[in-house]
């Protein structure tokens, strides 16, 4: 196993078979989770430390740059996922690869299982959470196709390359806690899993706090509950393109509602 440069020190951690989920979890392909267990190559602690503040660094961009319009949008979205990226080539070198994997056609049937889990499961935490707590609306999905075709073609491609962005900021914490929580607190691989798993939903519900307007309850439970579904993808496959996959058929469902009904209402 090579090590990063600077990161020789890394503890290296060998899964043993009982520290996998069964099959119906984690699929039974050899495959694993990179550079928390120093393979394909290690990251130090610090290293670690710079990958968690270089996605927040891009979400900084992404919500503090002026979008006036989906055009323009396009340079913050990108900056959100090329940041974090950029940062993981420049400490991985060529092994930023990692995160993503060849897509086969099982994967194409596995990210559009887990858009529709995700749909069924976002709906049913609204529905309950709407009764108990209030719900404030998405201006992105509201505004979905107000700006004629341009703009929604522009939507589109921007909400794309966010939504990668978006497996991006949560992965690279899932890692992170993976390593620190195995190389460091010397946990299980199993209960790492789970943690990192938590500890990224509530991470990815925090960030969307403004969103909704601070609604808690929507964040965390609507939107981490959300993200919980999509992190198992990544959990069963190994692979960002597939959980990637999966939020943009669930988000790009429900901004092309959103699309037509406001293309009926020009119509009438």
């Amino acid at each position: 196993m090579s090590g990063a440069s600077g990161s020789s020190s890394v503890p290296v951690y060998e899964p043993s078979p009982g520290d996998h989920f069964g099959p119906l979890i984690e699929r039974r392909d050899d495959a694993d989770f990179p550079f928390y267990d120093g393979t394909p190559t290690a990251l130090s602690a610090r290293q670690w430390i710079l990958m968690w503040a270089s996605v927040v660094v891009g979400f900084a961009a992404l919500v503090l740059i002026p979008q006036p319009g989906n055009l323009v949008a396009l340079i913050p979205r990108i900056l959100f996922v090329g940041i974090p990226l950029a940062v993981l080539a420049l400490v991985t070198h060529e092994h930023w690869t990692a995160l993503f994997r060849k897509v086969r056609g099982r994967d194409v049937l596995t990210m559009i299982g887990f858009a529709l889990l995700n749909l069924a499961v976002t709906f049913a935490l609204a529905l309950v959470v709407q009764a108990l707590f209030g719900v404030a609306s998405n201006k992105a999905v509201d505004d979905a196709g107000e700006g004629g075709a341009l703009d929604t073609v522009a939507f589109y491609v921007g909400t794309g390359i966010q939504l990668v962005g978006e497996e991006v900021f949560t992965i690279v914490p899932f890692l992170a806690l993976m390593y620190f929580l195995v190389a460091k607190a010397r946990l299980s691989r199993k209960t790492a899993i789970v943690l990192a798993w938590l500890i990224s939903a509530v991470w990815f519900g925090t960030a969307h706090l403004p969103t909704y307007d601070w609604n808690f309850a929507q964040a965390f439970i609507v939107i981490g509950g959300a993200r919980l579904v999509l992190t198992l993808a990544y959990i069963r496959t190994k692979n960002l393109c597939v959980s990637t996959g999966a939020h943009i058929i669930n988000d790009w469902t429900l901004f092309t509602q959103a699309v037509v009904a406001h293309a009926a209402l020009l119509v009438l």
